[in-house]
């Protein structure tokens, strides 16, 4: 595959519906308190890719062959003003300084006002919701928000004792990451038709998306050609993921033993992580991921064969290759 893939070519067909997203989801975080205000703005001026509207839009667009409706753009506001108000509690939850390279909320105003950020966010998204009767919508985003909660505290339960089966680290990843992106997809879906087929269909695509997005952030963690060194970082948490739990497979107890007494008790000795790094390279954990992320993709994109060939189709296959093929 081919590392060609620009964000910018993928987001043409829908770059009037992104801009007026953007004044629309700017206006849905309006307070008359200063104070929110002034944290709303800085809120919008450091948003990232946008992968999450930009998945609302293409399959809303794909799947009526180019209409949009009101719907649509406040469905994209819904998950937007949710999602941002988990990651701000996150910060808190993580003690994290630093989101997308600038200040998290929590740095620059304190936990107490990051946590009732997070709440008035919420609040917004739900009355965003009721005042327009979208109940169908706010079921969808409601769930991933609940499935995103338990997949957090389901990786805190298991973290501690390391012995994540492959069966336990999907369900976590699929509550923790694909249910958010399979939320956008059901969104967009929803709100141009109700057949709940089809809404059924788009939700499984962006389930398998979401699942090979999160390998494929696993598998930053070891490095590869394009990123360089490997970061590690997982391994410094603690964190069982795909390519490791493939790799302790391959081995017996004795040298299994070895490696999760590095992870428990050295994580934080650069050298320690190093030999982990490379036991998960030598007994062939990433192969294994990599197989793994690269068939989810092949899944989720013959769901879209039965929908007809159209721009938004060409540009929502775009996007799930550029998930697995970005480098960072």
């Amino acid at each position: 595959m081919s590392m060609a893939i620009d964000i910018n070519q993928i987001q043409k067909p829908i770059e009037a519906e992104m801009a007026e997203f953007e004044t629309k989801f700017r206006y849905s975080m309006k307070s008359n308190v200063m104070l929110l205000d002034k944290i709303m703005n800085y809120i919008v001026k450091r948003k990232g890719k946008q992968l999450r509207p930009m998945f609302v839009f293409l399959t809303a667009k794909m799947v009526a062959n180019g209409d949009l409706n009101e719907t649509t753009f406040r469905g994209a506001s819904l998950i937007e003003l949710l999602h941002t108000a988990t990651l701000v509690h996150d910060d808190v939850v993580d003690d994290s300084n630093y989101r997308r390279g600038f200040f998290s909320i929590n740095a620059l105003w304190k936990n107490k006002v990051a946590v009732l950020v997070g709440d008035y966010l919420l609040s917004k998204g739900l009355l965003l919701s009721i005042d327009n009767q979208d109940f169908k919508l706010l079921q969808i985003v409601s769930n991933a928000v609940r499935e995103m909660s338990e997949g957090e505290l389901l990786q805190m339960e298991k973290a501690r004792s390391l012995d994540i089966t492959e069966e336990v680290y999907f369900e976590i990843i699929q509550r923790k990451t694909a249910s958010l992106i399979a939320s956008c997809c059901a969104v967009g879906t929803a709100s141009v038709t109700e057949d709940e087929q089809v809404i059924a269909k788009m939700k499984a695509f962006g389930q398998k998306v979401g699942l090979a997005f999160q390998i494929k952030d696993d598998l930053f963690d070891y490095g590869t050609d394009e990123i360089g060194k490997p970061l590690g970082i997982d391994i410094k948490e603690k964190k069982m993921t795909l390519p490791l739990i493939y790799s302790l497979q391959q081995v017996g107890w004795w040298e299994r033993g070895q490696i999760i007494r590095k992870i428990k008790y050295n994580s934080d000795k650069p050298a320690k992580v190093a030999e982990v790094i490379k036991f998960v390279k030598e007994t062939g954990g990433m192969q294994y991921a990599t197989q793994v992320m690269n068939n989810l993709v092949k899944e989720s994109l013959a769901l879209l064969d039965d929908f007809q060939d159209n721009v938004y189709k060409e540009s929502l296959k775009n996007l799930v290759l550029y998930t697995i093929e970005r480098n960072k």
